[in-house]
């Protein structure tokens, strides 16, 4: 797996959340994770603060408008204001969602882009523009969706696709696969057995809200569900332990609960290369 400068448990920081961690960052925590859109252009305390934060410990970002299936032109000043960004902060990944949030405006929404081969295609080049102007590999993670357009071909195929020809990593979300299993009508253990283990870099895991037992939506405001536990699990055995993100959006607990989430993150990641090892040991 391509996870060789980051380990462990990780948890996303809010700019609210930042004068309770500071100075005594919570050393659970292996990595942080930031959306770069929150804090370009930052100046004053909160600037000051979080390059007290990177300097101290490893940082990761998860973009939310860079729109790499949008009908319109890339935004190129964008993405290198992001490159500045993460230079700047010595931030080790830049993730985004295999989805689109603009055309002729913009919209912080997550819209499904179509299962096609001309999205595919769509997609990788600008993908490989992304990655040029970084002059590092770009992270695509699974994301949900409600309704699926134009669809040729599965979710399962198009993600495979776009990761195969583009030469990006990925990032795994778990809750993701749960959800869309359930609002889809698919096995979700399937799903995640024909991920690529190689390209996984990290994973999320978070909470969702239950608008009926046939209809999951991704909120990440409520905390994870025994079943999304499982399934990170499972991802675990399969493509073996990778560093995992809590992410908590809103209804933001205070820090010891979150902890406790996280805790269990820690617990599952040394059950399984308990397991792991002693397997290895037997053979």
């Amino acid at each position: 797996m391509f996870n060789k400068h980051l380990s462990g448990v990780g948890l996303g920081l809010r700019r609210e959340m930042i004068d309770d961690l500071l100075p005594n960052i919570p050393d659970q925590i292996d990595f942080w994770e930031v959306a770069p859109e929150n804090w370009i252009p930052l100046g004053g305390k909160y600037q000051r603060q979080l390059t007290e934060f990177t300097q101290k410990t490893n940082f990761v970002t998860h973009g939310l408008s860079l729109s790499i299936g949008g009908p319109e032109p890339l935004d190129v000043n964008f993405v290198k204001d992001v490159k500045d960004f993460v230079n700047a902060h010595n931030i080790l990944f830049y993730s985004e969602h295999l989805s689109y949030c603009s055309g002729k405006g913009h919209m912080y929404d997550l819209l499904p882009i179509p299962f096609t081969k001309e999205a595919v295609n769509h997609v990788v080049d600008r993908i490989n523009r992304v990655q040029d102007i970084l002059e590092r590999p770009l992270l695509m993670e699974n994301v949900s969706y409600y309704a699926a357009p134009g669809k040729e071909m599965t979710e399962q195929e198009f993600t495979l696709s776009v990761l195969e020809k583009s030469g990006c990593l990925m990032l795994l979300d778990v809750n993701n696969i749960y959800v869309n299993s359930i609002n889809h009508k698919y096995d979700a253990e399937e799903f995640l057995r024909e991920m690529p283990s190689g390209k996984i870099v990290y994973g999320h895991i978070a909470g969702h809200f239950d608008e009926a037992d046939d209809l999951k939506v991704d909120t990440h405001g409520a905390d994870v569900i025994e079943p999304v536990w499982n399934l990170l699990e499972k991802a675990y055995e399969i493509h073996g332990v990778f560093p995992t993100l809590l992410e908590r959006d809103f209804n933001i607990p205070p820090i010891d609960e979150l902890l406790k989430e996280t805790a269990k993150i820690a617990d599952i990641q040394k059950k399984v290369a308990s397991k792991h090892a002693n397997n290895l040991e037997l053979a």
